[in-house]
């Protein structure tokens, strides 16, 4: 944390000064993330390399019997199997979700703790304790679905607040409200904004593709319609590769969290005015617990479920 020259001398709240807890989960997030998606890419891609064999008009023997070209098609269906396989028992996509909830769950907890949101107001008893209650509290419930506490596989776990938690929580309302505003809810507001730009573009960049490969297909069935081509072999291919890049792009998500991340957004430009204006501190404890609500994973999920 660092402090800006001023009067109040107005403080910076990073993720750098979250806990270890935080840093441990966050890490795993990200590569069980990682880990799924490529997976997944991988099945795609050679789905379609599968059907490429049947496509091509020659051949290419191995003792008479043995068929070159289609041996590709049997190690790719056999990728497919083996990777299936090995998601199935890694889990990377379930270690992935239960993880980023565990991670944004510490991180609302420690914003609100530190800047008395609720339910760590002004007039808590003991807010230390009761913050470490009710963390214990909800990630057990993460427990009971399956997460995995990195605090168990590792004794360097560090404490549930930090130096800097304590520093930010001592500091006045004024001071705590600019920080709450500048480090988290704008931090927020334009990490929605980006990824709205970047889901647009995917939007386009997959739904031109898939257009693209489909009108190809209907081209190649078109000729064999009219006998001008004698085999749906492309066609299946283009066919595959269409279903390859629609299935990424369902996976994905791209359309729907368009709306869901425009809809979080307004309600955090909503939250600011009122916070930069209106908002008093007897006030400030239930802003500060339905701006990160509105924040949360599973609220942009529902959002994003919803969505027409």
């Amino acid at each position: 944390m660092t402090a800006i020259p001023g009067p109040l001398r107005s403080m910076v709240f990073r993720n750098a000064d979250l806990p270890e807890l935080f840093h441990h989960t966050d890490a795993i997030a990200v590569t069980s993330q990682r880990e799924a998606v490529n997976t997944t890419r991988v099945q795609l891609v050679l789905l379609v390399i599968g059907t490429v064999p049947a496509a091509l008009p020659w051949h290419a023997e191995l003792g008479g019997t043995f068929q070159l070209i289609d041996a590709v098609g049997v190690l790719a269906y056999t990728g497919v199997l083996l990777t299936t396989y090995l998601a199935t028992r890694r889990r990377a996509k379930s270690h992935w979700q239960l993880n980023r909830s565990a991670a944004e769950f510490i991180k609302s907890m420690c914003w609100r703790y530190s800047v008395h949101g609720s339910p760590f107001d002004t007039d808590t008893l003991h807010p230390e304790a009761v913050f470490a209650n009710r963390l214990e509290e909800g990630l057990q419930e993460l427990r009971k679905v399956g997460w995995t506490d990195p605090r168990d596989l590792t004794a360097d776990s560090g404490g549930l607040i930090t130096d800097s938690m304590r520093e930010l929580r001592n500091r006045a309302f004024t001071v705590r409200k600019e920080t709450y505003i500048r480090d988290r809810l704008i931090e927020q507001r334009t990490w929605y904004r980006r990824r709205q730009e970047v889901s647009r573009r995917a939007t386009l960049l997959w739904s031109s593709t898939i257009a693209v490969l489909t009108a190809l297909a209907l081209l190649s069935a078109l000729l064999r319609t009219f006998s001008v081509a004698q085999s749906f072999a492309l066609t299946g291919v283009l066919s595959a590769a269409a279903a390859a890049c629609l299935a990424w792009n369902e996976i994905r998500r791209h359309h729907p969290l368009i709306s869901a991340h425009s809809l979080v957004e307004d309600d955090l430009e909503a939250m600011q005015v009122a916070m930069e204006t209106t908002l008093t501190e007897r006030q400030w404890p239930r802003a500060v617990f339905e701006t990160e609500r509105i924040v949360s994973p599973q609220h942009t999920d529902w959002l994003a479920r919803h969505q027409m």
